[in-house]
């Protein structure tokens, strides 16, 4: 038989999960092409045979989106999967069409095809969209867990934008990791936080191997997801998180909407900053959607080192890039500090832009007065400098969840915005996670013979 011929379309993150745990080792396929979107200069480089394994020697070519009917045609390709996230509904169907009529068939993979099963316990944090809370959600309940006394992995969903064999399995254990791995901005936003909080990150392109080794130095590993995705471990507690700043989202998003219907716990964050019918909207459809979650109902207050800082200031506001980009988010924390703490004007940052900043403003319109920390490379980070260099504004406030001087030089005054999550009355993620143990214990205990009560094991 002449194997099918597939097209990944993605972003560098679940195209290659999907290739990894699906197609690799399967005889019946061959991956011709991915196609990359979303992250600046991923296209135009190949998946290397050190990761595609044997039956791939010459790897596979990583191709712009924007060609992919004729790479169908080219190709001869059978089948194209779509594996990206945070994307409208209307988005999927539109790529579809494409597919369809360039003459392939169009595929989504399910959860039970690409999620890898773990010895440990996992917990899983995933959301409705970018921005909705994801990150201090995952932190919150990195506490809880060491509270109890587990060893927490922490297991960062990829972002892999450099050379892919060296970044199959990336472990961080301090900030000098994230210089010797050369992370992006992006890639800092999501693990400095956890590295403060004295955990060990895990990320890069082969899950299977990741999990394999962060199993050897936990209890239980923490899923920390990106964008809308869900996760590519098989979660023992699905923890899902709905922003009320976005009422509708939840059934719009691809897949967030199948994380609101295969979640265990849903959070609405934000209820400290939304408004109240925008929250009682949130609750009414995430109860109809998934009437067997439990709800959990969150703020995320802001705190910044020197408040009287800002006030009567001109002020630059940078926010977390992909939040204010394929989020949708047309602000973020640094913007409603700014507003909070009484500044006397958010300084437009487009007339500063430059080089690749403007081509984020130009891609993503619905940006608003802030600066997204845009940081694919160093390329990238130095126009991000230049640009907030060239701003004319009294202060800079970051909402960005890192410190940026680690990353660039930045030449007027800076204060940087901090949030983390807050439960709001019961029940609260210590309630849920409280009951995670037994079932898990059980299950392990008949499908590995792992003893939950050894030591080093999960009490």
């Amino acid at each position: 038989m002449v194997p099918s011929r597939i097209i990944i379309m993605g972003a560098a993150g679940r195209d290659f999960h999907n290739f990894n745990v699906c197609y690799r080792q399967d005889p019946d396929v061959e991956v011709v092409a991915f196609t990359a979107t979303q992250i600046p200069n991923i296209e135009n480089r190949r998946y290397p045979p050190e990761l595609a394994g044997s039956r791939y020697p010459q790897g596979i070519p990583i191709c712009p989106e924007s060609s992919l009917p004729s790479l169908i045609g080219e190709y001869r390709a059978d089948q194209v999967v779509f594996a990206y996230s945070d994307v409208s509904h209307e988005h999927v169907m539109h790529k579809a069409s494409q597919v369809i009529a360039a003459g392939a068939s169009f595929v989504l993979l399910g959860a039970r095809q690409t999620q890898v099963k773990s010895i440990r316990p996992v917990v899983s944090i995933g959301a409705v969209r970018t921005g909705a809370g994801k990150s201090q959600t995952t932190r919150r309940v990195s506490k809880i867990l060491r509270a109890k006394g587990y060893r927490v992995a922490v297991v960062r969903h990829p972002m892999p934008y450099g050379d892919l064999a060296r970044q199959a399995v990336q472990r961080f254990a301090d900030l000098a990791d994230l210089d010797r791995h050369q992370c992006t901005i992006e890639e800092r936003e999501e693990y400095e936080p956890h590295l403060a909080n004295g955990l060990v990150v895990y990320a890069g392109v082969d899950y299977e191997a990741i999990l394999r080794q962060a199993e050897q130095e936990a209890d239980v590993i923490l899923w920390d997801g990106g964008n809308n995705d869900l996760p590519f471990y098989v979660p023992d507690l699905h923890i899902v998180v709905a922003d009320p700043l976005r009422p509708g989202h939840e059934t719009r998003y691809h897949p967030g909407e199948a994380n609101v219907l295969a979640a265990d716990v849903l959070v609405i964050n934000k209820v400290d900053s939304a408004c109240a019918d925008d929250i009682r909207a949130v609750r009414d459809s995430l109860r109809a959607l998934n009437p067997k979650a439990t709800m959990i109902e969150a703020a995320s207050p802001l705190s910044v080192g020197e408040p009287e800082a800002i006030r009567g200031k001109r002020v630059l506001v940078i926010e977390d890039g992909p939040t204010v980009t394929h989020g949708g988010m047309s602000y973020g924390a640094g913007w409603v500090a700014a507003r909070r703490f009484g500044a006397a004007e958010i300084v437009d940052p487009r007339p500063y832009a430059v080089g690749s900043i403007i081509e984020t403003y130009r891609k993503y319109p619905g940006t608003g007065l802030v600066l997204p920390a845009m940081g694919y490379g160093q390329q990238m980070i130095s126009e991000l400098e230049q640009t907030i260099d060239r701003a004319d504004a009294d202060l800079v406030l970051i909402g960005t969840p890192i410190d940026l001087s680690r990353v660039l030089e930045i030449n007027k005054p800076a204060q940087r915005v901090f949030y983390e999550l807050q439960e709001i009355g019961h029940p609260t993620l210590e309630d849920v996670l409280g009951d995670l143990s037994v079932p898990v214990r059980q299950l392990m205990k008949v499908a590995t013979g792992f003893n939950p009560t050894a030591p080093g094991s999960a009490t």
